[in-house]
């Protein structure tokens, strides 16, 4: 495998293992749940994604939408990475995720790497999740989650599903550290923390929840997410997260 390739990969291995950061959840969602209403207003996060040899590399965008049944997740994201014109990877997803309380009772996915469309599917089923991919069909915990930032309540489980392959992993997580991250040359008060995975991940979360930034450290660099644009995302985020 190229450098190239091994730095895209790293992009992917983040937002696998972003949304494990467990400890946050008992911060956040006493501290920060303004009201007991939810807002029925869909909430956009869309992230700009960098490498440290590469630069801009590509975006990532969550689009979540609030009803009386449940929240839905969509998600896409581009990959692109060139050296000297030349493109050495290209990666296109689209998800979609369902959800009732804290509960992922379906997910579908496709992903393109170059080689054609992969689909992973998955429902809740009795006291599982039974995922489906061209690896075969496994079973994960009911309380299974999608590497997907668009909540910290989702930060509630250790055992996450790679949705580009529907692989199940289990991470190690440190607890939080109050901090400020520096966003478009904004000083902004967060909490930060360390995953333990395939790789080091490290994730900046302001006052509302939402996953400001977060960084890939391996071998080939550090790949970056950092949001650029959020639509409707209130203090009621956290809210959303617990319907």
């Amino acid at each position: 495998m190229t450098k190239g390739n091994r730095s895209a990969r790293s992009v992917l291995a983040l937002l696998i293992c972003a949304l494990t950061f467990a400890p946050i959840v008992g911060v956040l969602a006493g501290a920060l749940v303004a009201s007991t209403a939810v807002a029925e207003t869909p909430a956009q996060f869309v992230y700009r994604v960098s490498h440290s040899i590469f630069g801009d590399i590509g975006s990532y965008s969550n689009t979540v939408e609030p009803s009386r049944d449940g929240i839905t997740v969509q998600t896409r994201a581009h990959f692109e990475v060139s050296m000297l014109g030349v493109r050495m990877y290209r990666e296109d997803a689209a998800r979609t995720e369902r959800w009732q309380g804290n509960r992922l009772v379906s997910f579908h996915g496709v992903t393109d790497k170059g080689d054609g469309p992969v689909e992973v599917k998955g429902e809740a089923r009795g006291n599982g999740f039974v995922i489906s991919s061209s690896q075969g069909t496994i079973t994960a915990p009911a309380s299974v989650h999608p590497a997907n930032p668009w909540s910290a309540n989702f930060l509630g489980s250790n055992t996450m599903m790679r949705p580009d392959s529907g692989r199940i992993e289990q991470v190690q997580i440190g607890s939080g550290q109050e901090t400020t991250v520096k966003i478009d040359g904004a000083t902004i008060p967060a909490v930060k923390f360390e995953v333990d995975g395939s790789t080091k991940y490290t994730v900046w979360l302001d006052g509302r929840g939402v996953p400001v930034k977060f960084v890939a450290d391996d071998d080939t660099g550090k790949v970056t997410f950092t949001l650029a644009k959020c639509i409707s995302c209130g203090p009621e985020l956290t809210q959303m997260g617990r319907r």
